[in-house]
């Protein structure tokens, strides 16, 4: 983007910063503003007809996110919660359409990140129909270590709080459940975990795991 071209984004743009645990805005809320995070994670909730909560993605820095008008509607399907301190920088609605004629790489981007979104759907939904749990659960550690994963000395750790509940809500399967194959993994040495912590500690074997392919223990 040319630096007049930014200049001009820029100028319409606002900076919030989001402590842990709260919310940029809410599922239902009319939509005023769309954003992009510039540091930390959100996780995306949403709360089905049947009042289960579940987490739909992972919101990471250079993501557009809440971005109503390029899905042709006027709330927020889900509630964006910052998994750590996070920093978002906000744009009113009503500059979209300039913003998109001005800058046609955003609207390639931001169709680029619908696409993405609704891959990833189609996915979970294919798991979720076909899979049984510790397979869903595999896929998703997964998907987690390729967007937030930092290399460490003995693997690779997610790099935000991620509670089990979180990995649950993830997979649509109780704490229980995810509680139990944790544990096993643990045994095994896949993964380590902690308070809201997880190392993975071989990447192959949970691979493995998410095929299934590997051997049962």
């Amino acid at each position: 983007m040319a630096d007049a071209d930014l200049d001009r984004l820029l100028a319409r743009a606002t900076m919030r910063r989001v402590p842990a645990g709260e919310a940029v805005f809410e599922q239902g809320q009319k939509a005023t503003q769309f954003f992009l995070l510039l540091h930390g994670r959100l996780k995306v909730t949403q709360v089905t007809s049947e009042g289960q909560q579940i987490i739909v993605r992972v919101v990471n820095p250079g993501d557009l996110f809440g971005f109503a008008p390029a899905l042709q509607r006027d709330d927020y399907p889900g509630t964006p919660t910052a998994a750590a301190e996070s920093v978002v920088m906000c744009w009113p609605n009503e500059v979209w359409g300039s913003i998109v004629e001005q800058n046609p790489q955003l609207a390639v981007n931001a169709m680029k990140t619908i696409g993405q979104r609704l891959q990833e759907a189609h996915t979970r939904i294919r798991e979720m129909s076909t899979e049984e749990v510790e397979r869903r659960v595999a896929h998703a550690v997964l998907r987690l270590m390729d967007q937030a994963g930092r290399r460490e000395a003995e693997g690779v750790r997610i790099d935000f709080p991620l509670s089990r509940q979180d990995v649950a809500e993830m997979t649509a399967t109780t704490l229980h459940t995810v509680s139990r194959i944790f544990s096993a993994w643990e045994s095994q040495g896949i993964v380590k975990g902690g308070r809201q912590k997880l190392l993975v500690r071989d990447r192959k074997r949970l691979e493995s795991l998410a095929e299934g392919l590997a051997d049962k223990d």
